[in-house]
């Protein structure tokens, strides 16, 4: 039996993940908004740090492995708060949490999106990267939710390739994966949206293996990258799309 920790258990692609490691015998330690075994609000510094204090309370040995699942979707009309939860409540606690998945020599893997390569505000992608506030404020002044929500997911990406080398040095595996479109509450109430209804239905014809993605999905590709199968996989955004990155961005890879 193994220990991990992630985010974003309560609902969607989380508790996919979640309920596919506990009946495997495994110990998940969830931080959510809600319905979790440690209640953190990781929009805010302070949620942050409670969250990382606690999980490491709760794995004194160590972690196997930790997965990073919250997020907000391009739907919420106040931006900043889908910086905070995409961007640092992914990469503060993987920060947070390295002496603690070092001791065990845990993977990490975080979620993307199939979103993250396309064309967004580069500027912002990099404020996030430099952790410069002021410019992120700037910079999301002239934006829309599904940049902000693209541009999060592609820092979290570009983030986890940068500093893949210096985790690897201390045995911690980092990995991401970018799913497609997935039914889950999130995507939802997206779909749900007048804004987004028309471009997310078109989106979904467009997807080539003809149907939207499932959590489980979601699921079966992080389960891969825990496990000793993936041990030579690090630094890898792995799509798990439908074939729709594929069909997008041909010659690219």
């Amino acid at each position: 039996m193994k220990t991990y920790a992630m985010t974003g258990g309560a609902t969607g692609i989380g508790a996919a993940i979640k309920t596919s490691l506990r009946e495997a015998g495994h110990s998940i330690i969830v931080v959510d908004i809600k319905d979790a075994d440690i209640v953190a609000d990781l929009s805010t510094h302070a949620g942050r740090d409670l969250a990382i204090k606690a999980v490491i309370e709760a794995a004194p040995e160590g972690l196997d492995g930790f997965i990073s699942c919250a997020g907000l979707g391009s739907h919420i009309p106040d931006l900043s708060l889908i910086a905070n939860v995409n961007y640092y409540g992914t990469i503060d606690l993987v920060k947070g949490l390295k002496d603690t998945l070092a001791l065990k020599r845990g993977g990490v893997v975080m979620i993307s999106s199939n979103s993250a390569p396309m064309p967004t505000n580069t500027g912002f992608v990099d404020a996030l990267l430099s952790d410069d506030r002021p410019k992120q404020a700037q910079e999301m002044e002239s934006m829309e939710g599904q940049t902000v929500y693209s541009a999060t997911k592609q820092a979290v990406a570009r983030w986890m390739r940068r500093n893949t080398a210096e985790f690897a040095a201390l045995g911690i595996r980092m990995n991401a994966v970018a799913p497609g479109y997935t039914e889950t509450p999130m995507t939802a109430a997206v779909k749900s949206d007048p804004t987004y209804r028309e471009a997310i239905n078109q989106f979904l014809a467009s997807i080539p293996i003809q149907r939207a993605g499932v959590p489980e999905d979601m699921a079966n590709a992080v389960n891969f990258l825990l496990s000793d199968a993936a041990s030579f996989v690090c630094g890898s955004v792995i799509f798990v799309d439908g074939g729709h990155d594929a069909m997008l961005r041909p010659d690219q890879f």
